[in-house]
């Protein structure tokens, strides 16, 4: 198996496990949101369960490098985002300094290369 094989194998796997890990902490903390409150809890929930289809369609589907890397982009971008809102109700303190606005900025650009990755054509 090639290098570029196994990181296509590799890197599927784990947006597809990303993908499933994703959905049900969507729906956890969206029932957390809903009994407990939370000014973050909320918004965490949704961007959990928004991305965790990507993850999975990625993982399976990916056709090119470009796309799947896009997908890793997007998925530190939503752990960092997604990190730093739980933190501030759950611990009271945010993950580190920037860490929401750093994330976001990696969700924007993760969601830029997937859709420059249409731009690539698949090899035959």
């Amino acid at each position: 198996m090639s290098t570029a094989e196994q990181f296509s194998d590799t890197s599927g796997r784990i947006l597809v496990l990303a993908g499933g890990l994703c959905g049900a902490a969507g729906v956890a903390l969206s029932a957390a949101a809903a009994h407990l409150g939370g000014a973050f809890v909320g918004t965490a929930a949704s961007f959990l369960l928004m991305h965790a289809p990507v993850f999975l369609a990625a993982g399976l589907l990916g056709t090119n490098r470009i796309l799947r890397i896009g997908s890793l982009v997007l998925l530190v971008g939503l752990l960092l985002f997604c990190g730093d809102l739980l933190a501030r109700d759950f611990i009271g303190s945010r993950l580190f300094p920037l860490s929401a606005p750093i994330g976001g900025t990696l969700l924007i650009a993760g969601w830029l290369v997937i859709a420059a990755s249409a731009l690539v054509r698949a090899r035959s």
